[in-house]
């Protein structure tokens, strides 16, 4: 299956003034995969080793850590020589090594000509220690996250009508009826898939939910685990309650995180640490509220007033246990939820994309999704989840800062008007 990580890999090597390479994001989104191969179709030979499943590889590093001492005593391990710019050398679950990623510092100084990719599931929860040694400036870093929806299409064999809707999205065309009905279609079987690599794989070859849930159940299984296993033993509890409280909340009308909402009389000050590791490990995503709609955006979030977003949504739904027909069909049960949902998508894309999203609110309680800067401007993005595009926060705020355009996100083909560019769902990707 395509990935879009694979042509920022080939860049990377290409890059006569490449570091090592920090590779981060949640388990299960295809990291040991795409870099293994990339390192199968782009080098000679790969070095791979695992922190996780082979310990003793800790002792390697608990010593003299320099390129020198390091390279010999690394091919012996794998068996393999390891040759400057022919060899990819892969360090996975970097996070269980602190002096491993402390080493990448000296491969960047003393010999930049091997090439090293660093794999971190809960690369930002480890480095949150303050014991932890960081090779800050020493290492380049990119995330990667699950699946899009442009990539779900490509994996479905969709690549005309992926072609179709970045074209109808730059020329604000609408899409064919045919095809824009076929796209909405494969929107809402994402919903259901997610993005996960093993899960769409599974899809695409089967095209059976019940086999894709079997899948996102062990994967949230996973999570549950290091919950367990990577975390302060007092906060344990708390990580799990706050999120499966997550989903819960995604379902009112409001969607700003309440404390007290996880459970009766519960503080900022009780579960903002299980807030923050869950945030660390990219199993969710917050977006803050912009208290004054100025660049910098991040210099106007308000800190006590935030939204979370979980990192797949077809991890949302089997959280919450959805029907695949009630997705794909919209079953009027989902009312509470499709809100919730859908701007959960849309949030997943935007930072697929890059940008940091806040939301806005009026004083009288108007609203609008995300806030973001585009292009050097800032854009607001309204969301909705069906066809009904009336949006009478997004004229509050158009009224109020007369931003260059809007974008509205919702189940009606492509257009312009009144300086609203409609944008149907499943291109999310392309904004």
């Amino acid at each position: 299956m395509y990935r879009k990580i694979s042509k920022y890999l080939n860049e990377w090597k290409a890059d006569a003034h490449r570091k090592p390479l920090i590779l981060q994001g949640a388990r299960q989104v295809g990291k040991t995969f795409s870099v293994l191969e990339f390192g199968r179709t782009k080098y000679d030979n790969v070095a791979y080793f695992n922190f996780e499943t082979t310990p003793v590889l800790n002792d390697t590093f608990s010593g003299d850590i320099s390129p020198e001492t390091l390279i010999p005593l690394l091919s012996h391990i794998c068996g393999q020589t390891i040759v400057r710019e022919r060899t990819l050398i892969v360090f996975d679950e970097v996070q269980l090594c602190e002096r491993a990623l402390t080493s990448l510092k000296y491969f960047c100084e003393k010999a930049p000509e091997y090439h090293i990719i660093a794999l971190g599931s809960l690369l930002g929860v480890a480095v949150n220690r303050e014991k932890f040694s960081f090779p800050v400036g020493k290492v380049d870093m990119k995330t990667l996250y699950p699946m899009d929806i442009e990539e779900f299409m490509l994996a479905l064999g969709e690549d005309m009508l992926v072609g179709k809707i970045k074209e109808c999205f730059e020329t604000d065309t609408p899409l064919p009826a045919a095809l824009h009905e076929s796209a909405m279609r494969f929107y809402r079987e994402y919903l259901v898939v997610g993005g996960m690599p093993e899960c769409v794989a599974q899809y695409a070859a089967t095209k059976d939910f019940i086999l894709v849930r079997t899948i996102q159940d062990s994967i949230l299984a996973a999570y549950l685990n290091d919950m367990s296993k990577y975390n302060n033993q007092n906060e344990i509890k708390k990580t799990r309650l706050a999120y499966d409280n997550i989903t819960v909340q995604l379902s009112k009308k409001n969607t700003r995180f309440q404390y007290k909402l996880i459970k009766k009389g519960a503080r900022a000050s009780e579960f903002e640490n299980a807030i923050e590791w869950l945030t660390l490990s990219g199993i969710v995503s917050k977006v803050y509220k912009a208290e004054q709609i100025k660049k910098p955006l991040e210099n106007y979030r308000d800190i006590d007033a935030f939204k979370i977003y979980v990192s797949d949504l077809g991890l949302l739904a089997a959280k919450k246990q959805l029907l695949a027909g009630d997705v794909l069909y919209m079953s009027g049960e989902l009312d509470d939820f499709k809100g919730g949902m859908v701007e959960n998508y849309v949030n997943f894309h935007l930072s697929r994309n890059g940008y940091t999203a806040y939301y806005w609110e009026s004083d009288r309680g108007a609203e609008v999704d995300f806030v973001i800067q585009r292009g050097g401007k800032i854009i607001p993005v309204e969301v909705k989840s069906a066809d009904n595009t009336r949006a009478k926060s997004l004229n509050v705020y158009m009224d109020a800062y007369s931003p260059e355009y809007a974008i509205k996100l919702s189940a009606k083909n492509f257009g312009m008007q009144d300086k609203k560019k409609t944008v149907p769902l499943y291109a999310a990707f392309c904004i």
